[in-house]
Parts: C-alpha cells; structure tokens; sequence
C-alpha cells in the first residue's frame, strides 16, 4: 500500500452559491467539493507537486466509451509522446478499495491500455505496474515519472 503525503497539501478552497468547492488545476475550473473529488484532487496534488508529473500531461475526468457505454475515467496520466500511462480510480474514503474497484478500472483500461494502475480511497492507494499483463506487480511507492 501506497501512502498519500496529506501534511503539504496547498487545496484552494471557496464557497459559491452556497456549495463547497475546490479548485482543480488540471481542467482549470472550480469543482463541487465532494468526498470523492477531494480524494481526486489529493491524488493530484500528490502527483504534480510531490512525484513532479507534468500537469500538462494529466487528464480528469474525461469521457471514454467502454463496451458501447460512455463513462468517465478519473485520471490519466500521459507519456511525453501523449500515450497512456497511468490510469487511476478514486473513490471516497468510506468506499472500500475492493476486488470490484480494480475491475472498474481494467474496464477503462481495454479502452485505454496503460502501463500503471492507480486505485485510491484517499487512505488506501495502491499501484500496480501492468507493462507485463501475465506478471502484475503491485509497487510500494508511485512510479517516478522521467520520460
């Protein structure tokens, strides 16, 4: 398991129209404060100003169809040719990271295949390096971005 730094978060926080809001600085926009988008945004913060991904070559919450359904993809990470590579679910804190989550998330990856899997419930995260879809290795920490 993998522990998010919580001690350096710098989250801008408002209130609009009399709704919690968190401003993400991958879409550029003020978001609805929920559970699950205050994990989404620490994994963020986590990613760029702790690992040093590039924030240009993050995607949220896209869309993206999966076996004729259209769904959203929490995060992808791209490589410096604009190739996937990280994935990541999140869910709220009080959701389990479960058997079910990851499944969620290899759904999103036959559409789009990635070398890492990121799951993450804010206090669980765990990572998995898929280059070699017959050996899955689970990684103590994120993977270093340096492409």
């Amino acid at each position: 398991m993998i522990s998010l730094e919580l001690t350096s978060l710098n989250l801008r926080l408002r209130v609009h129209d009399n709704t919690r809001q968190i401003f993400d600085p991958v879409r550029r926009r003020w978001v609805s404060l929920t559970p699950e988008e205050h994990v989404r945004q620490v994994l963020l913060h986590n990613l760029i100003h702790i690992h040093h991904y590039p924030a240009a070559l993050i995607a949220v919450e896209r869309a993206i169809n999966v076996a004729g359904m259209l769904r959203r993809y929490d995060i992808a990470v791209f490589d410096r040719n604009h190739q996937p590579w990280l994935l990541a679910e999140c869910k709220r804190p009080d959701v389990p990271v479960t058997e079910e989550v990851l499944h969620q998330l290899l759904a999103y990856h036959s559409t789009i295949p990635c070398r890492y899997w990121l799951l993450t419930n804010g206090p669980h995260t765990f990572c998995a390096d898929a280059n070699d879809i017959s050996n899955i290795t689970w990684l103590d920490a994120l993977p270093a971005y340096a492409m």
